[in-house]
């Protein structure tokens, strides 16, 4: 038995048993892929997948106890190489960050800023996509720390910390009318056509939640995942927007109104999320501390530790 066997065995159950593209992901033949997939099951004497022929098409009931072993080995590899890697040289390697466009537009700038100052030689890198896919890069150590207001903690393998809370605002074309209205309601944006997020970010799902306690349908026609695109859209006068407020910039957004409505949606929490097992080097601890002062490396250490698997 070996690493790559292993190796072969989780990006097997990763690529959904597809060989040629499990080869490719680990840069090996597809006949070199199957042939350690059977020397493993040779050596353990234990059947591991389900087959049709050649092709694969599940896991075995051993097989499937063997994955969840398979991966803590493989994270306890990565975290033996952090951690020597921790003591050789504190100051340089490289932290993942997986977060959506809000967080890595409007929040994560002075943070990230200030976090270069003190660690220049730390490669950082931010991947900008949908917190589901951020819970999927998390799983698979493909980042350290995912920042997400949705997703986050519906994830039994992550451990969550409370970042800030936020709101929505309504944001309208200089001029509107909305901007006369005293008491703004769900009731009156109902009347107009809105542009707000995809399903599923930038707590959208409060917004939808709060149109149907009133039985009020919205009538959204435009959705998108970027708030600087629905500005955009708005600016052309296609509508109403309902946005994170913290995307606003009266310095920017030249042309557009806030309006804030606190009282319409509910507030909605941004969650930083680590993977439990997860070794996480000196200053991806800075970097949480640098985003909330009270997640201290303790505190953290201390949350992860009671919520490991």
């Amino acid at each position: 038995m070996n690493f790559q066997q292993l190796r072969i065995v989780r990006e097997t159950v990763r690529c959904n048993f597809n060989l040629t593209e499990v080869a490719q992901v680990l840069f090996t033949s597809q006949s070199g892929v199957s042939k350690h997939l059977k020397d493993l099951e040779d050596e353990l004497g234990v059947t591991l997948f389900v087959r049709r022929g050649k092709r694969l098409l599940g896991l075995t009931d051993p097989g499937r106890e063997l994955l969840g072993i398979v991966k803590r080995v493989l994270l306890d590899a990565h975290n033996i190489k952090q951690l020597a890697e921790q003591f050789s040289n504190s100051e340089e390697g490289s932290l993942t960050i997986a977060t959506t466009h809000t967080q890595a537009r409007y929040i994560l700038p002075p943070i990230v800023s200030e976090f270069k100052k003190h660690f220049p030689k730390v490669n950082l890198v931010l991947h900008q996509c949908h917190p589901s896919e951020i819970v999927q890069r998390l799983q698979s150590g493909k980042a350290d720390i995912g920042i997400a207001t949705e997703a986050l903690q519906d994830a039994s393998t992550i451990t969550t910390f409370p970042f800030y809370t936020w709101h929505h605002a309504v944001v309208v074309p200089h001029g509107h009318e909305l901007t006369q209205v005293p008491n703004l309601s769900l009731e009156h944006l109902a009347a107009y056509p809105l542009l707000t997020y995809y399903d599923g970010i930038t707590g959208r799902a409060n917004i939808d939640q709060a149109f149907a306690e009133l039985g009020l349908k919205p009538n959204i026609v435009i959705a998108a995942l970027d708030s600087d695109v629905i500005k955009t859209y708005i600016e052309l006068g296609l509508g109403v927007g309902i946005l994170a407020a913290m995307s606003f910039n009266p310095q920017r957004d030249l042309g557009l109104t806030l309006l804030e409505v606190p009282q319409l949606f509910k507030s909605n929490t941004t969650q930083i999320g680590v993977r439990q097992g997860h070794y996480l080097r000196a200053y991806a601890y800075r970097f949480i501390e640098s985003c909330s002062a009270r997640l201290t490396e303790p505190l953290v250490r201390e949350l992860l530790a009671t919520t490991k698997n």
